[in-house]
Formats: structure tokens, sequence, C-alpha cells
């Protein structure tokens, strides 16, 4: 089963099934914080999702849940989970559900896990893929300050198993920044992945307030141009929160500086507040301002640009997984 979250309520410390101390979605309740009820702000119409159902959804769930598998299409309460489990694509979070560092815009409990591991979690997870039926798999990671590599070499092993016992499966690597070694970032293309991402999440001047001390944007984008220069043939990818206060302007750099250490893919969202402890919605951006940014971010020169209110790093990753197949294709005709 899943690991219990039943022992604390939103902002308070709690201890999980494997005796890791938490606190619950990430971010600490403070007396300092102005508080929001956010089940009453009232959203705009295009924000509304499905319910998830269906017959793939529901095998998908059964399969994570048996397993013991976090996914962060749950932990970040991902408004397209019905959709793409329904579209044989699912997001994997790899080392626990609890990471060290406390950004806050996510909802993903923090704490210190003190080295722990799950050593039998690759085969598991690859034999997961397997039942799930999964034609793309996106396997991303709490942050693991604690572990010596940041848990590179555990993930490497995740992402061999699956290959073996995948082969028709694509994979999207969607990592910390492992304080930007470039020993870890090694380990990682080189593992067998297809997709090397890694979100620079916001623009410049809003990253100190929006995500933890020890990320930044300088970092973020050396990670990204790291991993090209370590594997000039993989894809990088990069994700961009808007509603937190940033500028049409602001976006744009953030592109450009994308475009500059050679990212292909770039997906952009709109900040979604998880819960009141956590940053307040600035502004809901409009699906057309979204189609406006991805126009944008294509005559910049991006490869492929998924752009809407409720899209998600990984959302559409099966569309994704076609478009790279026909690249493939065209390149070997």
């Amino acid at each position: 089963m899943m690991e219990p979250k039943f022992h604390s309520t939103s902002g308070r410390k709690y201890v999980n099934k494997n005796g890791i101390s938490a606190i619950k979605d990430g971010v600490k309740r403070s007396k300092h914080i102005e508080l929001v009820d956010i089940t009453k702000g009232r959203k705009p119409p295009w924000l509304k999702a499905k319910i998830p159902n269906g017959k793939q959804f529901l095998k998908v769930r059964e399969t994570v849940q048996s397993r013991g598998l976090s996914t962060v299409c749950e932990e970040s309460k991902c408004p397209n989970i019905g959709e793409c489990w329904n579209h044989g694509t699912a997001t994997i979070m790899l080392m626990g559900s609890v990471c060290t560092r406390a950004c806050r815009f996510c909802s993903v409990d923090t704490g210190n896990p003190n080295g722990w591991l799950d050593y039998e979690e690759p085969s598991k997870v690859a034999e997961s893929v397997h039942l799930m039926q999964l034609k793309y798999v996106v396997l991303t990671s709490v942050d693991r300050d604690d572990l010596e590599d940041g848990g590179a070499s555990h993930y490497a092993h995740c992402i061999r198993e699956i290959r073996e016992k995948n082969t028709g499966t694509t994979i999207e690597a969607l990592t910390p920044d492992f304080h930007g070694s470039s020993t870890a970032i090694r380990t990682l293309v080189n593992s067998g992945l297809h997709v090397f991402a890694h979100n620079i999440e916001t623009v410049r001047r809003l990253t100190p307030a929006v995500r933890d001390p020890r990320a930044s944007y300088k970092q973020t984008l050396h990670v990204l141009k790291e991993a090209k220069r370590l594997r000039n043939n993989v894809k990088t990818k990069s994700s961009l929160m808007l509603g937190l206060g940033e500028t049409k302007d602001e976006i744009e750099e953030t592109m450009r500086d994308l475009r500059d250490v050679g990212v292909d893919l770039l997906t952009l969202g709109q900040y979604l507040q998880p819960t009141a402890n956590h940053l307040r919605v600035k502004r809901w951006i409009s699906p057309n301002e979204f189609e406006m940014y991805r126009d944008l971010a294509l005559n910049i020169g991006f490869t492929d640009v998924t752009s809407g209110p409720l899209v998600r790093s990984s959302y559409r990753a099966d569309e994704l997984a076609k478009k790279i197949e026909l690249q493939n294709l065209s390149k070997q005709k």
C-alpha cells in the first residue's frame, strides 16, 4: 500500500511507515504565513478537470497501490491523473515520498530519510511498468541530499531495469539537481533514458521565493547544459509554472536562457496552490495567453512545446514519445 499520511494534517509533522519524520505536504504551517482557504477561491472555468475514471486508470491505480509505488500524479495532486493514466502514461516517484527540500509551490512531504532506500525498487518499478503496459514512463524522484550521490546510482539502476524488461517503453527522467554534480548527471544520461528533464519552475527573479534555498536558477541551467554536453543526442526538457507574479519579459528571458543551454522541449502550465500553507496564485493565465506563449517558445527554437492551464511536466508524454519515434525514423532514412 502507499505510505500512510493519516497521522497529520497539512503542514504538521508525522512519521511514515518507514519511520521517517516528515512535514505533510512539504510546507510547515506557520502563524507568519497568511493562510488562505483555497477551497473558497473562485477558479476560472477552464481549470475544471474530469473526475478520474476508466478501465486503464483503474488498472494503473491498482498496480500502483499493490506495489507500494509513489507517483507524482498523486503526491502533487495533478489534475490530469485520469487522462494520463488512461493514455498509458504515468509518473513514478523514486526513492520514497519524503523530499529533503521544501519548495514553496510543492506538496510533496519534506523531511530527512537518513539514507533509507528500498533496494528492491528497481525490479518492482520495472515489473510495474510491464503490468501497467506503459508506453511512456516518467521517472522522477524526491531530492535526496542525505545520499552521497543524491540517489543518482539508484535512479540509473531503476532505468536499466525498466529498459531490460520493457524494450518498447520510452523513459523520461525528471531529475533533481544533484547539487550540479557532473558525475551524477553523467550517471543518469548514460543509463539508457530517452529524455533528460529538469524543471526550472519559475523565472530568475522569483526563484528565491518559490524554490528551496539549495536550488537556484543558475544551477538548473548548469544541470541542463551538462546533460546535453555529456550526451549531445539526448532530448532535454524543462517546465515553467505561470501565475506566480512573473512578467511576459521574464518568461521570454527564461525561455531564451533554456534554449541557450540546448533545451529541446518545454512545458508551460498554471501554478495551482496545493494547500493554504503554500504560495498564493497571483494571476490566472488564460488559454489564449498560453497559446501565445507556445507560439513564442516555438519561434525561439524549442522542438516541441506543450502549453495550457492544466499542463504539467509529463502531460501528454505519450504524444511526445510518438514525435521522438518519428524523428528517429526520419533520421534513419
